[in-house]
């Protein structure tokens, strides 16, 4: 595989598909995982957690930075136009509510992890685990840090930050068990 292609591209790549439609389908596809991923709630400990920043994970590190970064703002763009996209529905009030800060950190983090992603970090298990670190503190930075301009940074810590940390290192360890091994399958 090619450093600047992504893992979408070498799957597809078999396959005549005009370029747009893929990425309208890869697009659509994307926020359709992302909107049933915050629906669901896996128990755990210390809260029930969502897979929804496991799928920006795998968005970012099989779409490069464009397309993860265009999926999440379509995201967004649905969840504002009133799609019960968000865990709890959706519309305008999302993105300027207590947890539009996770919404927007995870758009910036999904670009970033896509970046990595093109440049070969999506072939090592380590470098993978760097990317979606520096991934995950991105949505944290932005998410605990809006939240905590409304709550005060105390409450945001303890509320929006400590009880996740154990789900968030569960699918990072997830992801980076999958990527770097469907990477290497596929480049056989």
């Amino acid at each position: 595989m090619k450093n600047n292609s992504s893992l979408a591209d070498s799957l597809l790549s078999n396959y005549k598909i005009n370029i747009y439609l893929k990425n309208i389908a890869l697009i659509f596809f994307g926020t359709l995982i992302l909107a049933l991923s915050s629906k669901v709630q896996v128990p755990f400990w210390p809260v029930p957690m969502t897979m929804q920043t496991f799928v920006v994970f795998i968005i970012g590190m099989a779409y490069g930075w464009k397309m993860a970064f265009a999926t999440l703002v379509f995201y967004l763009f649905q969840g504002a136009l009133g799609l019960p996209v968000f865990a709890k529905g959706g519309g305008l009030l999302y993105l300027t509510g207590p947890t539009a800060g996770y919404l927007y950190g995870m758009t910036i983090a999904a670009g970033v992890i896509g970046l990595f992603s093109e440049l070969g970090y999506n072939q090592s298990y380590f470098k993978s685990l760097l990317s979606l670190s520096i991934g995950t503190f991105i949505i944290f930075l932005f998410g605990v840090g809006y939240l905590g301009s409304i709550i005060g940074y105390d409450k945001a810590l303890a509320g929006g930050l400590y009880p996740f940390i154990p789900s968030e290192f569960f699918k990072i360890g997830l992801a980076v068990v999958l990527i770097p091994s469907i990477t290497r399958y596929i480049n056989k």
